[in-house]
């Protein structure tokens, strides 16, 4: 008679569960460490099979188990070193696509990350399979060749025969995309990160100020981004088009491939290897397994090669991205007073400012037949001096439309102050400025 799924016992299914699992790892146990072998499909099949069997014991209650934990946290790591392998691989394989500039070093650092990731796994690889011998399950005496995990590229190209350069790009659209880039880029810009971070700086942030949690924010925010471009911008590939468009696409698919790497190696950290839990077997496993992968190596690529890039391609990608917003906004132009008895002091030229820095686009004000940046406080009371010298009343502003509304509204208000320079309530709309 044919069992049924109830009739199945955990001992048969857990088999089931691993062994595919048990397979790829006896494959990467038979090589010496290379990026190469680690294909994307190697690095997809780790990943599915490695959930699966992670799901399959959390439900049967490994976690609770002296016996099965460690088996169950060996199939953790292997599903988010993976995971972050797969990402790396796709940046690797898609960076000649990007059209950024200067990437010789982070590709070297990204092959070094690649390089301790693999290595990592193929270490993994006989712990597993010792400890699914001394479980009692069966490891499978057939193994894989490299033929079953091609690379994903070839040397041929399909024929080019759609083409997006036609494609409607509202200006809107782009407009929206180029600021949310570099809003998003601003928010990295508390990070000051201008060179490598020693360990003990890196166990200063990691997890308080950076963890999984704020990685993955950044993540969904980029990810996003890339969407919106894809749905309401260019829908085809690299290859032709708008290059200006597709480099600035570049930029954020890179910085998402980088968050998406930092966002499973942070989790990993965080969860397996940072504090494992008040439990004696929990404390052992993670001694375990901090002697397979060396925390302080994670962490340095995960900050020093992670972090560093998204903070570089965000930075670098600011001037394309203001240079892609000022060709797509609409402009036009404002007169308005200027502060009533105080004139353009710091209160009110700090608010337009950032007003004009909010939304990204060019901002000029003119005074006469000068121009000053409204985008900067210093410029913007350099302005104040003129005016206050040749008692002008009133001013242009002159540039992107969404700006000069809200400094219209500014204005409205006399700049957020009264006569005497003390502050006012600023009204609903300017409620990004508090």
């Amino acid at each position: 008679m044919q069992k049924t799924k109830c009739d199945i016992t955990f001992a048969e299914k857990l088999g089931m569960f691993s062994h595919e699992y048990l397979k790829y790892c006896l494959y990467i146990s038979n090589f010496d460490v290379s990026r190469y072998v680690f294909t994307k499909k190697l690095y997809s099949k780790l990943i599915s099979t490695s959930q699966l069997l992670e799901d399959f014991l959390d439900f049967h209650g490994a976690k609770n188990s002296k016996d099965w934990y460690f088996y169950r946290e060996l199939s953790a790591a292997v599903r988010h070193l993976s995971l972050g392998g797969y990402s790396l691989k796709h940046i690797s394989n898609r960076l000649a696509f990007y059209d950024l500039e200067d990437v010789e070093e982070f590709k070297k650092k990204g092959y070094e990350t690649l390089d301790f990731l693999t290595n990592v796994l193929v270490k993994l690889a006989p712990v597993i399979l010792d400890e699914a011998r001394r479980l009692n399950i069966p490891v499978p005496e057939d193994s894989f060749e490299p033929k079953d995990f091609p690379g994903v590229s070839t040397s041929e190209m399909l024929d080019y025969d759609i083409d997006d350069k036609d494609k409607d790009q509202q200006k809107e659209n782009i407009v929206k995309i180029a600021s949310e880039f570099l809003s998003i880029a601003k928010n990295f810009d508390f990070l000051g990160f201008y060179e490598p971070y020693s360990f003990e700086q890196i166990m200063e942030i990691v997890p308080d100020k950076i963890n999984e949690v704020e990685i993955r924010q950044f993540e969904m925010l980029v990810h996003n981004l890339q969407s919106s471009f894809d749905t309401y911008v260019i829908h085809g590939g690299y290859m032709f088009g708008n290059r200006k468009l597709k480099q600035l696409r570049g930029y954020f698919s890179v910085v998402f491939h980088l968050l998406q790497t930092m966002g499973r190696l942070l989790h990993f950290y965080e969860r397996h290897l940072h504090e494992a839990g008040y439990k004696n077997i929990y404390k052992r496993v993670q001694d375990r397994l901090s002697a397979l992968i060396d925390p302080e190596t994670l962490l340095n690529h995960t900050i020093n090669y992670g972090l560093y890039y998204v903070c570089y391609f965000l930075g670098t990608g600011k001037n394309l991205a203001h240079e892609i917003l000022n060709e797509n906004i609409e402009r036009s132009s404002i007169t308005v007073g200027v502060p009533v008895k105080l004139g353009f002091h710091s209160r009110p030229s700090l608010l337009v400012a950032k007003i004009v820095q909010h939304y990204g686009g060019q901002v000029e004000l003119c005074v006469d037949s000068d121009r000053f940046d409204a985008s900067s406080v210093l410029d913007i009371q350099w302005a104040g001096g003129k005016i206050q010298k040749e008692s002008v009343t009133e001013v242009t502003f002159e540039g992107d439309v969404r700006a000069l509304k809200d400094i219209e509204i500014l204005s409205n208000v006399n700049y957020g102050e009264d006569t005497m320079g003390k502050g006012v309530p600023l009204p609903r709309e300017l409620n990004y400025l508090k």
